[in-house]
């Protein structure tokens, strides 16, 4: 408990964002792994997610972030997918709906990772790609 704490208050946020994409991702594997029993959970999984890609969103399309404008608007038309497709879940539940949601998810997850190993490579007073 303590060490996620933290890690938490140290970590980067890529690093937290890949977490918490994460952490989403395994949620609704779980619940599609075991569907007949975990379907009750379905709700507040997607709830979740919508919360979060809302967040990632909102912070990835400000003003003040420095991403190039095509990667803020590739961002925000996923997270719209993400929207529209998790309403469209919670209207029509069935577990392989799931999968995109938890790939989307583990694939940016893994995107960021990478990013971030890559930008703590990056020698001293070289800017980051992204």
């Amino acid at each position: 408990m303590a060490y996620q704490q933290t890690a938490k208050k140290t970590a980067s946020p890529r690093e937290l964002e890949a977490s918490l994409l994460s952490k989403s991702a395994a949620q609704l594997q779980r619940i599609r792994d075991d569907w007949d029993n975990k379907k009750p959970e379905l709700d507040g999984a997607l709830t979740y997610n919508r919360k979060l890609w809302t967040v990632f969103m909102t912070s990835v399309t400000s003003d003040e972030n420095p991403l190039p404008t095509l990667i803020k608007q590739n961002v925000a038309n996923l997270g719209i997918f993400v929207m529209n497709h998790t309403i469209s879940t919670l209207a029509n539940p069935e577990a392989r709906r799931l999968d995109v949601l938890i790939n989307i998810n583990k694939e940016l997850a893994a995107g960021l990772r990478t990013q971030q190993n890559q930008d703590e490579e990056a020698p001293k007073g070289a800017h980051p790609a992204l």
